[in-house]
């Protein structure tokens, strides 16, 4: 099969193209085939007109044989010249078609040569049984003693018809007289004869006995007898008749040559021996002609057995070729696919193969041409991210020599709050105050002293109404070196931002955790047995001890050993949160909860629930988020305790700016009875969810608690 050419890149790769000359290709078969049965009809007309033999069929089934031989020899020489051609020119797939089909050959010539080998003894032995001399030897003698029969049948009713002519000379009988009539029905009886009469020159009847029969036996054997040139030429006569399931030979004697008339004499000679002679006689006929066909029909036959074992081998080796095919055609497509693959196409598919090993190696191929194309344009868009961070880099906050600021890109406006078209052009002392415009300025001396060098701090910046701390790192820019001196010419610097308030708050969480897993490990072992022991202290001495500080120190060793154990409850539950369960829900039916909870618990409070109906569902932990609206809640309650018309969105005290800062850090509280872990817990569990929640300033007073979720 030829290949197509190769397919651009959006194509799949055809594993076997349909060749291009498929349609001329059809049109060349129909003709040869036309053109065969042509050479068939001419050979068969040819060989009846030159052996003279009648039998259309066997001759053209031997025509048949040999066109079909000679086409089966063609296809697969054609195929041998085919398959070694392409083996020199190493073809891909050619080896392994080649020794597929010499497999297949030499596996089909075993059986096929013995099949051969068997079929023509029988062949040969047979052919040579039906034209035997010894059949035709028979045929003949059957045929000579049916005709020595039927001659000495012959020769026996013209002696009894001159035995009674003889008798009718003798007893001086008048031809036609009664006399004459009397004597024939008596030797009709004597003689067995089946009819006997005289018929006149004039070729009237008479003297007939039995006269119907005789009537009808005459008058088929008149049809076969020339009665003018018996007239002519008087002499015996005699024919064979069928008659009534009867055969009779009928012979006729002139009378005193002829001037009389003539006798008719009958015998009856047996049922259907005429016929079986006749088929004799046909029979021995056929079989001579027959026997001229003796080599070409046994040549037929070895011609048949040979194409039918050339059509097996062929068979096989078109199997072969056929697998080879099946195989050769997804590893050849393979191939192809590779080299395009090889030179940066990676959008090459295969066409699926089947459900066998072939179309799972297939699959493979396309799959590994899919993650490869998938990498390649994860490369690619990465390294469109780094040319983006590139020029971002580009852009970053940089300043002149003069400390003027020349350029700030996105992220430092974000993070800083400002806007660049405010503060492009200004020097950076005027933008920053404090401690960060001192550090500043040491950036600039040293940088300007060792311009290799790069200056790091972390600062703290009070960012939109919070504290954040920021890792600044800032690097000279200079395009060369002033003479004598060696320092730089100062054209100016870069100084890059970090926001490190997160990671800083995740490092102080996390080192919380590990000391209150330790804190409340180390204290709660001893509180139990200290409880217990308080209270039987109570019990049993108790009622017999008149002094009230017993009672008192017992009770109050109980309320502080309770108090410690809700503390390290609140340690471990900070220590050890579990992990959440997330489920696809609703947040809203929670929040209506968690609100109508506390509007029963703190009437005198006004509390408002504004959910906003198009909230969408997403996968959150419903116990994790219900603590956490409990204990923002609970604050918010408590912290409107002793205040008229209070409600949850308004905050009776104020939270300065560096108490919202540290409103999440562990064991921070303003509450005397509170253990500074609840808004902890919080985070931790806004956390889990991979959301955020902060502490911003509501204007004109107060304080905003603001949880952001993700909904995926």
């Amino acid at each position: 099969m030829d290949q197509d050419p190769a397919p651009d890149s959006a194509a799949p790769i055809r594993l076997m193209a349909p060749d291009a000359k498929e349609h001329a290709r059809r049109k060349r078969e129909v003709i040869i085939a036309l053109i065969g049965v042509l050479l068939i009809v001419v050979l068969t007309w040819v060989e009846l007109k030159l052996l003279g033999v009648n039998s259309y069929l066997f001759l053209g089934l031997f025509n048949l044989n040999f066109i079909l031989l000679l086409v089966v020899l063609f296809v697969v020489a054609r195929n041998g010249v085919k398959l070694v051609l392409e083996r020199r020119r190493n073809v891909l797939g050619s080896r392994l078609r080649s020794r597929l089909v010499l497999a297949f050959i030499f596996l089909s010539l075993v059986p096929v040569a013995l099949m051969f080998y068997v079929s023509a003894k029988f062949v040969q032995t047979s052919v040579d049984y039906w034209f035997k001399t010894q059949v035709e030897d028979s045929m003949e003698q059957s045929l000579e003693i049916g005709r020595a029969f039927y001659q000495s049948a012959q020769a026996r009713v013209e002696q009894r018809g001159r035995e009674v002519l003889s008798q009718i000379a003798d007893n001086h009988l008048t031809w036609g007289g009664k006399s004459m009539d009397a004597h024939l029905a008596d030797s009709q009886r004597e003689y067995g004869l089946a009819v006997i009469g005289v018929i006149t020159p004039e070729g009237r009847d008479q003297n007939k006995h039995p006269p119907q029969v005789f009537d009808r036996v005459w008058g088929e054997a008149r049809g076969k007898i020339d009665m003018d040139s018996l007239r002519k030429n008087p002499h015996y006569v005699s024919v064979v008749l069928s008659s009534a399931g009867n055969d009779l030979i009928v012979g006729i004697l002139p009378v005193d040559e002829g001037k009389t008339g003539f006798l008719v004499v009958g015998e009856s000679i047996g049922s259907g021996l005429m016929y079986k002679l006749d088929q004799v006689v046909r029979g021995l006929d056929e079989y001579k002609k027959l026997r001229k066909l003796k080599y070409p029909w046994k040549m037929n036959l070895y011609l048949t057995l040979g194409v039918m074992s050339l059509l097996i081998v062929l068979g096989a080796s078109w199997f072969g070729f056929r697998l080879a095919k099946e195989i050769s055609a997804p590893v050849q497509a393979m191939a192809l696919g590779t080299e395009r693959i090889a030179k940066g196409d990676l959008s090459v598919r295969l066409e699926d193969a089947g459900d066998d090993e072939l179309g799972s190696l297939v699959r493979s191929f396309n799959r590994m041409a899919e993650d490869l194309e998938a990498g390649q344009t994860r490369l690619m868009n990465a390294n469109e991210r780094m040319g983006q961070q590139y020029e971002e880099l580009e852009r970053r906050g940089r300043s002149d020599a003069q400390g003027r600021i020349g350029t700030v890109n996105k992220a430092a406006e974000a993070m800083l709050g400002i806007r660049a078209e405010q503060i492009l052009g200004l020097k950076a002392q005027h933008l920053v105050q404090g401690e960060f415009s001192e550090l500043l300025k040491e950036a600039l001396v040293q940088i300007a002293r060792n311009p290799s060098a790069q200056w790091t701090r972390q600062i703290d910046l009070p960012l939109q109404g919070r504290g954040a701390r920021f890792l600044v790192n800032v690097v000279g820019l200079s395009s060369g070196q002033s003479g004598q001196t060696g320092q730089s010419d100062g054209t100016g610097l870069v100084a890059v931002f970090e926001d490190i308030t997160e990671l800083e708050k995740m490092q102080r969480l996390a080192a919380w955790r590990e000391v209150a897993q330790r804190i409340a490990h180390e204290i709660k072992n001893p509180l139990t047995p200290i409880k217990l022991s308080a209270q039987r202290l109570l019990r049993k001495f108790g009622p017999a001890n008149q002094d009230p500080s017993f009672a008192e120190c017992g009770q109050l060793i109980v309320r502080e050993v309770e108090r410690l154990q809700q503390l390290v409850a609140e340690f471990s539950n900070y220590a050890k949160l579990p992990e959440p369960e997330m489920r696809q829900g609703d947040l809203g039916p929670l929040l209506e909860e968690v609100v109508g909870t506390f509007a029963t618990a703190h009437r005198d409070i006004a509390w408002t629930l504004a959910a906003d109906p198009a909230l969408p569902e997403f996968p959150f932990d419903a116990e994790g988020l219900r603590k956490v609206f409990m204990n923002l809640l609970t604050n918010a309650a408590e912290a409107l305790e002793g205040h008229e018309d209070g409600a949850v969105d308004v905050r009776a005290e104020y939270l300065a700016q560096e108490e919202r800062a540290r409103m999440f850090e562990p064991y921070y509280s303003r509450k005397k009875s509170g253990t500074g872990l609840g808004l902890t817990i919080v985070r931790s569990i806004v956390t889990d969810h991979k959301g955020a929640v902060r502490v911003e300033e509501a204007k004109p007073k107060g304080s905003m608690f603001v949880v952001e979720l993700p909904l995926a």
